[in-house]
Parts: C-alpha cells; structure tokens; sequence
C-alpha cells in the first residue's frame, strides 16, 4: 500500500505526527544501526525531510542528509530499507550495502529526486576506520543518472544508466581504484531511427578506450510490417527491403557480420529519396548522388544491379535465402513510391 494518508497513520498508534509533519524509524537492516526518516508533509505525494543513521547501543547520530524531495512505500506498515528495484522501480530511502568492495557495508542515503528524469538521488557514505564518511566520488555516480548504480559483487563492478527519451540508453561500468570509482566501459544503444539500432562500446584498458561499433536491424519490430530479402553469395551480403509502418519504403544492405553497412532513405524526412516500382518488368530502381541501384524479382530469381562511376556490378540473390517477395510487398501503396 503506498502514499497512505496521514489518518491511517494516526490509527496504527506508530507515528508520531503533527500537522502533516511525520517521523519513521527504519530497522531490520543491521545489528549495529538503525535509521530514521522524516516527512515535512505527509498528504503530499513527495515532500522535503531529512534522514539520519544512528547507532544502535550508544543512540549516537552517525549521519544526516536533508532532502528536498522524499516519497515513501509502507511494506506492512513499516518503511523498510535496501530496496532498490533498478533503474525506474521502488527505492529506500537507506540503502546498506558494500560499494567499494572493501568487505564494509557503507550507506546511500536519498537526499531528493535529482536522478534522471526526476529519479531518486543518493549520497554515499563510505565505511572507515574513524566511522561513515560522506563521498564525493561515489555521491555523483548517484546524482545524475537514473535510479542508484547497481554492484556486481562477482567482478567487483558498479553500472549505472543514463537514458534520453525511450531510444536512447547508456550504460556504464566502473571498477574501484584506490577507493574510488574508475570507468571502465560504456555501452550505448541507440534506436532513434528504428529499426535500424546502433550499439557502441568503448572499453578502457589503457589511457585510450577501444570503440566498437554495430549497426543491426530489428525486422521483429512491430512497425515493420512486411520485408522482402534475399543473400548474395558473392559478396557475402544481405540485401533488404522493408514496409516501415504501411508508410514508407527502406532499403538496408548487412554485411557477412550482420551489421547494417547501408541503408536509404538515409533520413524519413528527404522529400527526394524516392523509389520507382516498375510492377511489369519487376524491378525497383532508386539513386543517390553516388549510384543507381536497381532490385529485381521475376521468374525466380532476384538480384540487385549497382551502377557506380559508369561500372555496373551485378549482384545475383540465392533464391534459397529468399524471404517473401517484392510484389507482395509492394502491393501496399507506399509514399515514397512511384508505380509504373
């Protein structure tokens, strides 16, 4: 049950409040410690507070962090610590768990919503010999991206992600170097011009990182509503036609590691990037400044002829590769198709 009003609260004799104002303790995470959690409004669905750590046998206050901005889920009545559902999901407002992998548990303490896309936002306090001392290093990989940075306790690792808008995601590993966070690799996906996708990881094993690049297609995509392909043997090529969204017309060329090499219209917006269907003689033909391209399918067999710089290349489909058809594909009526 989440966000329940401040009767409720009254009711089950626990909170002590005043004029929306409430206090929580937050137990059950260690033998040594317990928190407690304060809500400066609780009939708002977020609201500022402050949360703080305290010894358990001495009562001494170990940590406090302000917050501007504090929301809270009730697990049987009780707000409980270490839950961190990654990247968009239900958070504590304590977290105790080993970040720098020194085998001492360390806290995360919400401090607001300051994540991406007004996600929740920590500070770090590192275990240490003269008690949890608050760090910077680790408090910004908990500040900007979205949700808490989750711990690989196998590799010793530490990922966060950052995201713009539903087709963009970045994901980043860091090590921990002298106690502090180092990156070590970041995988982008990028699906803005779907289904075409672009996935880049650069990898840091030295001063200078490593870049790989993939340019797959997604023809499972529910946008994608039919698609004609065939491969050449010749080159090692795939080649392939598609229906975007009973809209317009594509074209993709995947080289022999399945990623895209070439794909047109090159943007959805080029008024210009036209095809021409002949449906008789059963040839498509398009061009851009560099070549002409024209894709047949009759009589069983297909292929794909490219004219470039006055030399014509031929090249012949295996028609056991094939899948589907051009005329079926084409008997939708296209945008960016002109029918002869």
């Amino acid at each position: 049950m989440k966000k329940i009003i401040t009767l409720c609260f009254l009711l089950l004799g626990w909170l002590n409040s005043a004029f929306g104002q409430a206090t929580f303790n937050i137990d059950g995470f260690s033998k040594q410690y317990y928190g407690k959690v304060y809500y400066a409004d609780t009939s708002a669905l977020t609201t500022a507070g402050w949360v703080e750590v305290y010894d358990r046998i001495t009562k001494k206050k170990l940590i406090h962090v302000d917050a501007d901005d504090l929301s809270f889920d009730l697990h049987d009545g009780k707000i409980k610590a270490n839950i961190a559902e990654f990247p968009y999901g239900e958070y504590s407002v304590l977290l105790y768990e080993d970040y720098n992998f020194d085998g001492r548990k360390d806290f995360a303490i919400m401090d607001g919503n300051n994540g991406c896309y007004n996600g929740p936002s920590f500070q770090i306090f590192l275990a240490t010999n003269k008690g949890f001392v608050y760090n910077a290093d680790f408090t910004e990989l908990a500040q900007d991206n979205c949700g808490l940075f989750t711990i690989n306790k196998k590799e010793k690792t530490l990922t966060t992600m950052i995201k713009n808008g539903c087709c963009w995601h970045q994901f980043s590993d860091y090590s921990v170097v002298n106690n502090r966070p180092k990156l070590i690799r970041t995988q982008t996906d990028d699906s803005s011009k779907s289904p075409i996708y672009t996935l880049t990881i650069e990898e840091w094993t030295g001063k200078k990182p490593i870049k790989k690049v993939f340019k797959g297609i997604n023809l499972e995509n529910e946008l994608v509503k039919d698609y004609f392909m065939f491969h050449v043997d010749k080159v090692n090529k795939d080649v392939i036609l598609y229906n975007f969204d009973d809209c317009l017309l594509y074209y993709a060329v995947l080289d022999a590691e399945k990623s895209v090499e070439f794909y047109y219209p090159a943007d959805r917006l080029q008024e210009d990037s036209k095809f021409k269907y002949d449906k008789k003689n059963g040839k498509l033909t398009f061009s851009n400044k560099d070549a002409k391209y024209s894709i047949y399918d009759k009589s069983g067999t297909v292929g794909i002829d490219i004219t470039y710089k006055g030399k014509t290349y031929q090249w012949k489909g295996n028609p056991k590769s094939q899948h589907g058809s051009m005329v079926r594909l084409l008997k939708t009526k296209l945008g960016n198709v002109a029918y002869q």
